[in-house]
């Protein structure tokens, strides 16, 4: 039988001004807006759902509509930040995030859902839990936060999907160590270069250098953006510069993409943009890619050791019930994933196995209305 749905919509919502010229539209500063695409579900009208990403474009996620065929009214929700994560920071985004919250509560819904996949976990464990208990007062460079309980209403669970713990957990697990110079692409030490043929199969001496290779380097980023932003802030003259962008090169190396071996799933080689280990490499000298320029400022929201928005540890700060639907052939979450989840969710939180579900379901039709059966059934239960 053919449901037949309601016509997509679009949401136009509001937001609060975020930092001095973090966008170069000047209307989108004057009156800051964030957009959405929303589709409510045929019939009784109780549950709905919001899929965000930090930075992506969810507006044509492949979950709306197949939500909303089975009673679950579902909108794909952009941040002031999608397609651009130059400046961004976590701690406005869940304002943006609550913004649509509030849209939906305003809409009648008695339950509101957010749907964490991939990158969108993280932000989803950090709303709830300032939602639950606002502690950010302040960003992270000491400017305030200027966040309010009024701006994060609480929603009724979580369901999460192919999900990263977060932007700074993949970077620490994917930065290269065999970068030389922070100015230069091409420079190698051959001896920490994971896509080097003489260095596979890699032995556990070779994985432990690298490792700790990995956090070297980033934590030299971080003492240099420490002392940058202090420099900065140290000028008092009027209309001294308060934060500036940097490039971070080669932030796609992880062993895991080559060796299927370590945290082992039903993954293919390579990574979920470029296939094979020639892919992989390709992706990690590619000119855009994770993290690869960045302000001080955003660096340490999204992608440092400081950075709040780590989903596991947040999810434990929650209290509402959590849905983990695991992709077991993703090449870029994993089991050590899935059990970082479920260690932080306890007794609140069921997993799912999409079983041969890649990171986007891309090409899997079939497992795409698995998913969507599993999240409404368990959203309808809440």
């Amino acid at each position: 039988m053919t449901v037949s749905l309601p016509e997509l919509q679009l949401a136009v919502i509001d937001v609060q001004p975020g930092a001095a010229m973090e966008s170069q539209s000047g209307l989108q500063l004057l009156r800051p807006r964030i957009y959405g695409a929303w589709r409510a579900a045929a019939g009784a009208q109780k549950v709905a759902a919001i899929v965000m990403h930090p930075t992506s474009n969810f507006m044509g996620h492949y979950l709306i509509a197949p939500l909303a065929a089975r009673g679950v009214a579902c909108m794909g929700l952009n941040s002031r930040y999608a397609g651009n994560d130059t400046l961004l920071l976590m701690e406005r985004v869940i304002q943006d995030l609550g913004a649509g919250v509030q849209f939906l509560r305003a809409q009648g819904y008695d339950k509101v859902v957010l749907i964490g996949n991939s990158g969108g976990a993280s932000l989803a464990a950090l709303y709830q839990a300032q939602a639950e208990q606002l502690t950010i007062e302040r960003m992270l460079d000491g400017d305030p936060a200027g966040l309010s309980p009024a701006d994060l209403p609480p929603v009724d669970g979580l369901a999460l999907c192919a999900a990263h713990e977060g932007r700074a957990t993949l970077m620490r697990r994917w930065i290269d160590p065999s970068v030389t110079d922070e100015h230069d692409p091409l420079g190698v030490d051959p001896a920490l270069d994971m896509y080097d043929p003489a260095n596979q199969p890699f032995t556990a001496d070779f994985l432990q250098c690298f490792k700790a290779a990995q956090q070297a380097r980033l934590q030299r980023i971080e003492d240099w953006v420490a002392q940058r932003l202090a420099l900065l802030r140290s000028q008092t003259a009027a209309g001294s510069p308060r934060d500036q962008v940097f490039v971070i090169h080669r932030t796609h190396a992880d062993p895991r993409c080559v060796d299927l071996s370590l945290d082992a799933n039903d993954r293919e080689p390579g990574s979920v943009w470029g296939q094979g280990a020639a892919g992989a490499r390709a992706v990690n000298y590619a000119a855009s890619q994770m993290g690869r320029i960045t302000s001080l400022t955003a660096f340490l929201s999204q992608w440092s050791s400081q950075s709040r928005a780590d989903g596991p540890s947040n999810l434990a700060r929650t209290q509402v019930p959590a849905l983990l639907c695991t992709h077991t052939a993703d090449q870029s979450t994993f089991p050590s994933t899935r059990e970082a989840w479920l260690r932080a969710g306890g007794t609140r939180i069921r997993n799912v196995d999409i079983v041969g579900g890649n990171h986007y379901l891309a090409g899997q039709p079939a497992l795409v209305e698995q998913l969507a059966d599993e999240m409404a059934a368990w959203m309808h239960a809440l």
